[in-house]
């Protein structure tokens, strides 16, 4: 099936609404980029004062171009692209790129101007770019409408909200690799192609062979995860996010809403879907190259190959703190080094050359040749002066650093196994290490880049390895609701409540089977005594009101009730508290229910990311889950295959394996508990805004719902 973005990214014709014969106008600039690189099709400058641009014939209106027009590029200022569309709709013009600021982004005013553009649209069947974008190209179809010059022509695809991050891997890719890009697109305010729309594309684009990507926002994020979960499985994706230092929302009916914050649930959500995650912009386009140089590591069992001792540490560091293995050599290997080393010299891994190479850096080149055919090794890692020899020693070692670097580049290619080469002289880009770098062999000035190179490299591997059992990011409520749960939603709403009742609450979850502890709600003070009776003493007591949602804030809670008297008082010291603070307070009566005996305290929530739907926490419970936000977050749905590394992801984790004598909680149970939350959520997530279940104490055999809070959308 042809993809819908196929007219944009490879137009037959193209017209340039705000032509100019000023070069430095983005006008000027498109036409003299699609001269200069050979674009097959049509071009039409679009300029109401002038009559020639660039050797081209000049129309004074959009209206008045003739022919059929696939893509208009629209350089005027915002408040002129309304009517434009508006004209663009009447001659068929089926996508344009707004580069004009002023939109979304820019208050009130630019906000209605985007509504409108967007019904126009619409209502147009016109596909837009932007607006606030610096444009896009498709280098393979010579279209290119950025006004960046010389840009490689490879297999990288860039989606970016930012044009500065584009230009920025551009000039990096053409100062240091031989890479080059296929297409990119600047998403900009995203008002009308979304993100997973281009990842569509790029995902069956032959062209391209990863796709590279900055965001600030997304508007549909759940559709995103399902396209990149898809994308992910047939070609690497790169992702760098900004706002990690966004605080979480404040909003916060319940402890999970005020707890999801950006950054937290969204570098999840991208791990699943397969997503390579970068937190610094220095490691985008290194990470990029080395997904797009060499094949996913099935193991990571690293060989390093230095010739200076606190080198070697480093570089062994660097790779334990991403979980890479730096293994013993095997008796074998050792045989092997032997032949190419002095009898005197330390075989072990990391592997000191120390001064046997100042002499001969060919050494290099023999250890790697050694190393790379070992089957227990998946990965090389080069660090030093390799590249520098001449620079450091004499300029007559030159001939042989390029020999040498030659020889390793053969033997990465004969073998396919991924090299990284950290030097003290990359900067300097010495002629060894160019060489390197045309066999696809990076090359790095920090250990700690290079390390996380075979990281990205071991991260993607794994995916792949387990992509069968991750979730496809796709809720499937059909089947799964409850009439009675459907009616107490309708209840509540019919009542102009967003908040249930806890009795409502716990008999929802209830009907799905989810483990609430038992209760009766109690409208009188005998009714209380009796509901006591029933559930066997020592009981808790909690007030239930529509107008109350944090009962311990008003001291709507009694617990450790253990007789008829207690449960009396009690019941009346409940009502007034609740009546002190707020004398109009509709009461519904006093829940009762067992005091359960001490566990661990958890706390599971759900509640509404406005990027990616519901999302479910996981973290310590009672108050403290405030205080000390150890908490871990999921986009739904959630699977058994994923629900246990949530509770390991916590800093308190090895509290639930049992500490100081204590044994180890039911973690079995928690598990199954995680995923009926979800399996309840998936079945109303049209429905929910907010759930919380705190506490939640979990034992050495089972657990208990202590107490549930749901809100409604």
């Amino acid at each position: 099936m042809i993809n819908r973005l196929r007219p944009l990214f490879r137009p037959k014709s193209i017209a340039i609404v705000g032509a100019s014969n000023n070069p430095r106008k983005r006008g000027y600039q498109a036409i003299q980029s699609l001269q200069r690189d050979g674009f097959r099709g049509s071009i039409f400058p679009v300029n109401q004062k002038e009559e020639s641009i660039l050797g081209l014939p000049v129309v004074p209106d959009v209206a008045d171009l003739d022919n059929e027009i696939d893509l208009a590029l629209i350089a005027t200022p915002a408040t002129s692209v309304p009517g434009i569309l508006k004209i663009c709709g009447e001659k068929k013009i089926r996508s344009a790129i707004v580069l004009a600021v002023g939109f979304g982004e820019a208050g009130k005013s630019g906000k209605k101007l985007q509504e409108e553009i967007v019904k126009i649209s619409r209502d147009n069947d016109i596909l837009i770019v932007g607006p606030n974008t610096s444009g896009m190209f498709n280098l393979h179809h010579q279209m290119n409408l950025t006004g960046i010059r010389d840009i490689p022509k490879g297999s990288m695809a860039i989606l970016s909200q930012s044009g500065n991050m584009a230009l920025s891997l551009i000039t990096e890719i053409k100062a240091n690799s031989k890479a080059g890009f296929s297409s990119y697109v600047g998403v900009g305010n995203e008002a009308g192609i979304q993100f997973h729309e281009y990842l569509s594309y790029f995902k069956d684009d032959p062209s391209t062979s990863i796709i590279v990507m900055f965001v600030d926002g997304m508007r549909n994020g759940r559709k995103f995860l399902q396209v990149a979960k898809e994308t992910s499985d047939k070609k690497p994706i790169v992702l760098l996010k900004s706002g990690r230092s966004e605080k979480g929302r404040q909003a916060a009916r319940s402890h999970t809403g005020a707890l999801a914050g950006l950054s937290a649930v969204s570098k999840t959500a991208f791990n699943r879907a397969g997503i390579i995650t970068i937190d610094h912009s220095d490691e985008l386009f290194p990470a990029a190259e080395s997904l797009m140089n060499f094949a996913p590591l099935r193991k990571n069992r690293t060989g390093i190959i230095s010739d200076g001792g606190g080198h070697s540490a480093l570089a062994a560091d660097a790779l334990a703190d991403y979980g890479i293995m730096v293994p013993d050599l095997s008796p074998e290997l050792r045989t092997k080094f032997r032949t190419v080393l002095p009898t005197t010299h330390a075989i072990e891994n990391p592997l000191d050359l120390a001064g046997t190479s100042d002499a001969n850096p060919g050494v290099f080149a023999d250890c790697v040749d050694v190393m790379i055919e070992d089957s227990r090794i998946d990965v090389i890692m080069i660090v030093g002066l390799f590249g520098g020899y001449h620079i450091r020693f004499s300029e007559s070692m030159l001939q042989l650093e390029e020999e040498t670097a030659h020889r390793i580049g053969k033997a990465v290619r004969r073998s396919g196994k991924p090299v990284m080469v950290h030097s003290l002289y990359a900067s300097h880009r010495p002629s060894p290490l160019e060489i390197l770098k045309e066999y696809g062999i990076p090359v790095h000035d920090s250990i700690d880049l290079s390390a996380k190179c075979i990281s990205v490299l071991d991260e993607y591997g794994k995916h792949l390895s387990i992509s069968q059992d991750k979730t496809d990011f796709v809720l499937k409520s059909e089947g799964k609701q409850k009439p009675a749960v459907l009616r107490i939603f309708k209840k509540a709403l019919e009542e102009k409540r967003k908040g249930l009742l806890e009795t409502e609450a716990r008999d929802a979850l209830r009907l799905h089977g989810i483990p609430v502890c038992d209760y009766q709600l109690a409208t009188t003070e005998d009714e209380a005594i009796n509901a006591a009776r029933s559930i066997g003493f020592p009981v808790a007591m909690k007030i239930v009101s529509k107008d109350i949602i944090h009962k311990s804030e008003v001291g709507g809670v009694l617990l450790n009730i253990k007789n008829d008297d207690s449960v009396r008082d009690g019941f009346d010291l409940l009502v007034a508290r609740a009546r002190r603070n707020d004398p109009g307070v509709k009461i519904n009566g006093v829940l009762v229910t067992p005091m359960m005996p001490p566990g661990i305290e958890v706390v599971l929530g759900v509640t509404q990311d406005p990027q990616f739907g519901p999302v479910i926490m996981f973290g310590l419970g009672g108050v403290m889950v405030e205080v000390l936000k150890d908490v871990s977050f999921r986009v739904l749905p959630l699977g058994r295959f994923t629900a246990p590394t949530m509770l390991n992801e916590i800093r308190a984790h090895s509290l639930l394996d049992g500490f100081r004598g204590k044994p180890p909680c039911d973690k079995g149970a928690l598990t199954e508990l995680l995923v009926q939350l979800s399996d309840f959520v998936e079945a109303y997530h049209f429905a929910i805004a907010e759930l919380d279940l705190n506490p939640v104490i979990v034992y050495e055999k089972g657990l208990s719902v202590i107490d549930a809070r749901m809100f409604l959308q």
